[in-house]
């Protein structure tokens, strides 16, 4: 369901309302912005995934006259193999879907929680006085969540049967596919993590058997994984019960008890998701939409109802001043991440008053034009490091559109690959904080905090786009960033993406710890070196960062009103591609 804060206002997609810098990227083009390239058209529907292959099985499976739920599903079980780096089924999922049939939009938090028998002392004892929780080995480990995501996603909205959606993963599992070139260099990095810290790990053979046999999978390289073949087949089989009550539940209980860990049986069992009302807030006419908490994705809602407030359009994309404005107002929502987002059944968060226009105006008061800010605080009720993840979006033909994003969290997850299994469990629970008076402190049965967020966008009541990106906190400001985009600067859906960001790392997260109040403003190279100075003279800690992983990866569709018509967009970023038919 739509819980609306503000009714949208009704504006048609306009031209340009002011000149986009063209500073922001760089390259050549005849038509369009010339550092960007087109978006991908298509009529019958439309994928768009971080890998290739995905988005070429989603397609496949729409052909084959499945829902846009079914292909997104497939394309999940694909990316759990082809990108292990940044998702699997041993972590968790969100997703929002627009139903045609009853024009609503619905979401799922499909999030595990953190073992039901270790108690908030038994994690501090097992801390043994660190003030953290690490984020390898078996402490950061909640339930994972996926599976039973696709299940409720499939058992809502799904036509094909599930044997039929996971077989293309299958048999790229059994037969093997090529490793794609940003892939490889995150195997390179993870391996690189994971051989500095395992004494952290506890048990990294079945790790290094499933993923690193020869070292980290090389460009080109055929990468096999049999045993999550196993696992799929018999997730096909035997359904959603077959991971969290039948062999695969029994498997990670075994192996849990071996190791020493504390996710057991019981806590598969009686995992379960959860369909959430969606929240949407007004941006000069366009209906931004994200799920509640304990996910990060009002932070956007909360950032576009600062910046409404403020004519943006009156300087260029890439100038200062609008990159000043962004990073204020990012500033002051992550202030209220920090003190309210947490699982809302141990915490009751003031959702309608954050996400008010009245709230926005007050907290748009406190950003001074021409200095920022020394120490935003939270508002008063009267990150985290970059993860891993992946996000995808499918449409059908019927109009049905899917915005789904799943994680393991930092790096491809905890170290740990239960015996046989082919898939490595999360590491969310390192977010939790230990703070015993926080709303997000650890306790037993409870889902921590969570940075991955779908996105969508509504207009006049209809389903425009689906989008989303990757990478801890950049979520929400790149969410935010893509709109500010489309709507202020009349860019398309591929040069929306393609446009350079900012992601401001700093001030306080929703773990606790030290913190610094200005933080740091890391942008990429396509941002004029004026505009950098002229973040500077305001006050910002400017750096850039050239290799764009902390800049996520976008993808989005976006659907014409008119005709029905899909256009899709990847980013280079990622290794991602749109596809439609």
């Amino acid at each position: 369901m739509i819980r609306l804060v503000m009714a949208c206002i009704c504006l048609a997609m306009g031209p340009v309302m002011a000149q986009t810098d063209n500073s922001i990227g760089a390259g050549g083009r005849p038509v369009d912005a010339p550092w960007s390239r087109s978006p991908v058209y298509g009529a019958n529907g439309m994928a768009a995934t971080a890998h290739p292959l995905a988005s070429q099985v989603a397609i496949d499976i729409l052909k084959e006259g499945g829902t846009a739920v079914d292909a997104a599903i497939a394309a999940n079980a694909a990316l759990g193999l082809m990108e292990p780096t940044g998702n699997g089924i041993g972590g968790d999922l969100f997703a929002i879907v627009w139903d045609p049939k009853t024009e609503q939009l619905y979401g799922l938090n499909a999030s595990g929680r953190s073992p039901k028998g270790r108690s908030y002392d038994d994690l501090i004892a097992a801390l043994d006085g660190a003030d953290a929780i690490p984020p390898l080995g078996y402490l950061p480990v909640s339930v994972p969540g996926a599976v039973d995501g696709w299940f409720e996603l499939h058992d809502k909205f799904g036509k094909l049967s599930m044997r039929k959606n996971l077989a293309p993963a299958i048999s790229y599992a059994e037969d093997g596919h090529p490793v794609s070139p940003v892939i490889a260099h995150y195997f390179d990095r993870n391996f690189e993590a994971f051989e500095a810290r395992q004494e952290q790990i506890t048990e990294f053979d079945n790790a290094r058997a499933t993923y690193f046999k020869d070292g980290p999978p090389r460009v080109g390289e055929m990468f096999k994984n049999p045993d999550l073949a196993r696992t799929y087949r018999l997730i096909a089989r035997k359904g959603r019960d077959a991971f969290y009550k039948g062999e695969i539940a029994k498997t990670i209980d075994a192996y849990m008890k071996r190791i020493g860990g504390d996710i057991l049986y019981e806590d598969f069992a009686t995992h379960k998701s959860e369909w959430v009302d969606v929240g949407c807030v007004d941006y000069r006419g366009y209906g931004l939409c994200e799920l509640p908490p304990n996910g990060q994705g009002f932070a956007a809602l909360q950032m576009a109802n600062i910046l409404k407030n403020v004519d943006l359009t009156q300087w260029p994309r890439g100038s200062a001043e609008v990159l000043h404005y962004i990073t204020e107002a990012k500033r002051l929502a992550f202030e209220d991440v920090a003190k309210f987002y947490a699982d809302p059944d141990f915490y009751d968060p003031p959702l309608d008053w954050m996400l008010s226009d009245a709230y926005g105006q007050e907290r748009f008061a406190l950003i001074d034009p021409d200095k920022a800010m020394t120490d935003p605080m939270a508002g008063a009720p009267k990150l985290e490091e970059a993860g891993d993840t992946t996000y995808l979006t499918v449409a059908d033909k019927d109009g049905m559109m899917v915005s789904l994003i799943q994680s393991n969290y930092r790096g491809m997850g905890s170290g740990l690959v239960p015996d046989g299994l082919g898939f490595m469990l999360q590491d969310r629970g390192e977010l939790f904080s230990l703070d015993p008076d926080h709303p997000n402190v650890y306790a037993p049965g409870k889902r921590p905090f969570h940075t991955i967020i779908p996105a969508f966008v509504m207009k006049d009541g209809k389903p425009l786009m689906s989008f989303g990106l990757m990478g801890g906190s950049m979520q929400p400001q790149g969410h935010v960033q893509v709109l500010i985009n489309i709507v202020d600067y009349g860019m398309n859906l591929q040069e929306a993406g393609d446009a350079a960001r900012l992601n401001h790392n700093g001030g306080r997260s929703a773990t606790g710890g030290a913190f610094d109040p200005l933080g740091v403003l890391n942008v990429e190279p396509g941002i004029s070196q004026d505009t950098i100075m002229g973040l500077e003279q305001k006050g910002h800690v400017v750096r850039v960062v050239e290799d764009g992983i902390m800049f996520g990866g976008y993808q989005a569709i976006m659907r014409d009103p008119e005709t029905g018509v899909y256009s899709g967009a990847t980013e280079m970023r990622k290794d991602g591609l749109a596809i439609g038919y």
